[in-house]
C-alpha cells in the first residue's frame, strides 16, 4: 500500500511542477500556403514590426514573386522610400539607437519562426498586458520582463491581467478593455496568425513549394511501385 502511494505521489510531481505559462502555447494552425494571409502578414510586419526588427535574409523581390505582388505595388506599399526591389528587408534602426532605447540590439526576425516555433510566436503576440512597473508599461505572460513595447496595442486594445485572487502562481488570465482597440478578438487573432504565417514563410520560403513537389514525388513513387509490381508478375510468370 505504501509503495502504491509513493508511486502516485511521484506521478503527481510533474503536475505540481507544471509551468502555467507553457499551457498558453497552443497549436496556432498557421498555414503558409494561403497567399492572401501571407500578404496581410507582410503588411503587418512592415507596418508594425519593421521599425525596429528586420528580415535581413529576405528580399523584397523574393516576397513579391512568392506572394504574387507586383513590383511597383511592393515598392509603394511594403518598402521604405528609396528602396530597390532587390534590397534586403532591413530595419532603418541603428544598433547604437537600439542599445540606447532597449538596452540591447533588437533581434532579426527572418528565422525567428524556426527558432521559436509558430505556436510560441502566436501565444507571445497575444500575451502582452499592461504593467506600469515595466519601462515600456507592458509585460508579457509568455515571456516575462519583455524588453519591447506592445506594438499591436492599437489593434488589440489595452490588455490587462484578470486574476481577482492571488493563487501563488503567475497570473496568466488576460482581459482586453472594451473599446480600446480597432479590432475585435477574432479579427485580432486572425491578424496575428497572418503575421506569424509570414514569419514562418520568411524562415522557410520554399516550404509551400516543397510540399507541392512532394505530392508529385509521392505520385511518381506510387506509379513506379505499380509498374515494378506488374513487371515482377511478368518475369515470374515465365519462371513458374
Amino acid at each position: 500500500m505504501k509503495f502504491m502511494i509513493a508511486v502516485l505521489l511521484l506521478l503527481a510531481l510533474p503536475l505540481a511542477w507544471a509551468d502555467p505559462v507553457a499551457a498558453l502555447v497552443r497549436p496556432a494552425a498557421v498555414e503558409v500556403s494561403d497567399k492572401a494571409a501571407l500578404r496581410d502578414g507582410a503588411s503587418t510586419f512592415v507596418g508594425y514590426c519593421m521599425g525596429c526588427h528586420g528580415a535581413r535574409f529576405q528580399r523584397y523581390q523574393t516576397v513579391a514573386d512568392d506572394l504574387g505582388i507586383p513590383y511597383e505595388q511592393m515598392l509603394q506599399t511594403l518598402a521604405p522610400a528609396g528602396a530597390a526591389i532587390a534590397d534586403h528587408m532591413q530595419t532603418r534602426l541603428q544598433p547604437a539607437d537600439a542599445k540606447a532605447w532597449f538596452g540591447a540590439e533588437v533581434p532579426d526576425l527572418t528565422l525567428v519562426a524556426r527558432v521559436r516555433g509558430t505556436d510560441w510566436l502566436h501565444a507571445y503576440l497575444l500575451g502582452f498586458h499592461a504593467d506600469p512597473q515595466r519601462p515600456w508599461g507592458v509585460n508579457n505572460v509568455v515571456y516575462p520582463n519583455v524588453g519591447m513595447p506592445n506594438v499591436l496595442e492599437s489593434l488589440q486594445g489595452r490588455q490587462v491581467l484578470d486574476c481577482p485572487e492571488p493563487t501563488g502562481q503567475p497570473c496568466t488570465q488576460l482581459r482586453v478593455i472594451p473599446g480600446t482597440g480597432s479590432l475585435d478578438a477574432q479579427q485580432f487573432d486572425a491578424k496575428v496568425r497572418n503575421l506569424v504565417a509570414f514569419l514562418a514563410y520568411s524562415a522557410d520560403p520554399a516550404k509551400a513549394q516543397s510540399r507541392q513537389i512532394g505530392m508529385y514525388v509521392l505520385l511518381y513513387l506510387a506509379l513506379l511501385i505499380i509498374l515494378a509490381y506488374l513487371l515482377k508478375r511478368e518475369y515470374w510468370k515465365d519462371v513458374r
